[in-house]
């Protein structure tokens, strides 16, 4: 038997053990991690982290280095990391280091899951990788009004024709959830990305900046409608949208650091090259993403990958700040 299978089953032995609850009145049942439930219960900040980058975003170790990094980076400043996930078939809320490990060594054998794949892996028992969608579905469903990712998805290129949105706009849409970002991908059509997401009534904000930020560089060339200059303000806008019962969540673009951007036009050339050879070999749906970005990495001689590890962790950083100043703010109020 696959080792990486036999740790599914000693993870699975060990999580039976825990406090499994139902997250709704139709008797759902989920994982919360002992301390995210202390964490959300005492009103302490938290911090959702999304699977799929452990999953599909990055080779093995280095995905596995670069979650215990990133929830380190959100402990450091203050806040309780929550990585999700969907683990034989329980959606977890928070994991253990061996349950990273067990995503990460795993890889794209793990389902790529997004809002529309949920009942699918739970009804099977499988195992996913929660996208920016799903992990907004549970991080809501829990409590946690903040996650941290690399760069949401958006309108592939020549979406106009093909109709190939990610769902990760449609639950900006309908969920209120604060989303810290490097922007959207580069990889995708920005100005029609943002064209939906004001479709969708989406509050979209550019830390420290007025541009929305392009993942790997720090400008998109697109005028943010929105500009906030710190936690603080950051924390009020979250506030404010819930308070409202707005009921859709809210974009907050983070530059990557200064340092890696200066990569940013060699990258760009490496994603014009990536998504020509996509459109030759007719790759489209939920696999570009992880096909762009493993080529790109391969064209640019890993500066891709590094750019991205530190956007990641940048983003972390400057979303526990937020969660911080949330927790305060909602303390004093």
């Amino acid at each position: 038997m696959d080792s990486s299978f036999c740790r599914i089953a000693t993870v699975a032995a060990h999580f039976q053990q825990e406090r499994v609850v139902d997250f709704n009145t139709r008797g759902a049942k989920l994982k919360i991690a002992p301390k995210v439930s202390d964490a959300i219960s005492r009103g302490l900040p938290v911090v959702a982290l999304e699977s799929t980058i452990i999953s599909h975003g990055m080779p093995y170790p280095q995905n596995l280095e670069t979650a215990i990094e990133v929830e380190k980076v959100v402990l450091d400043n203050g806040a309780v990391p929550a990585t999700i996930a969907i683990l034989n078939g329980v959606p977890c809320i928070g994991l253990s280091r061996e349950e990273l490990e067990l995503l990460a060594r795993l890889g794209t054998k793990v389902r790529k899951t997004a809002r529309r794949d949920i009942p699918y892996i739970v009804a099977t028992g499988g195992n996913g990788a929660t996208t920016v969608s799903a992990t907004m579905f549970f991080a809501a469903k829990v409590g946690i009004p903040v996650f941290v990712t690399g760069g949401i998805g958006g309108v592939h290129r020549h979406g106009e024709s093909t109709l190939d949105i990610s769902s990760d706009l449609t639950e900006l849409g309908r969920t209120s959830v604060a989303v810290v970002s490097a922007g959207v991908k580069s990889i995708l059509d920005i100005p029609r990305t943002l064209e939906y997401l004001e479709t969708q009534g989406v509050t979209v904000a550019a830390y420290n900046t007025q541009e929305f930020p392009a993942f790997f560089v720090g400008s998109s060339g697109c005028q943010a409608p929105f500009r906030v200059d710190t936690p603080e303000a950051c924390a009020r806008l979250i506030d404010e949208n819930m308070k409202l019962g707005m009921g859709s969540g809210i974009l907050i673009g983070v530059p990557i650091p200064e340092a890696h951007a200066a990569s940013g036009t060699l990258i760009e050339l490496a994603i014009k090259r990536a998504l020509e050879e996509a459109r030759d070999k007719n790759i489209v749906g939920n696999a570009a993403t992880p096909f762009l970005l493993a080529r790109v990495n391969e064209l640019t001689g890993g500066a891709s990958l590094t750019a991205n590890i530190a956007l990641v962790k940048n983003n972390a950083r400057v979303g526990a700040e937020i969660a911080v100043a949330l927790a305060s703010l909602r303390k004093e109020s």
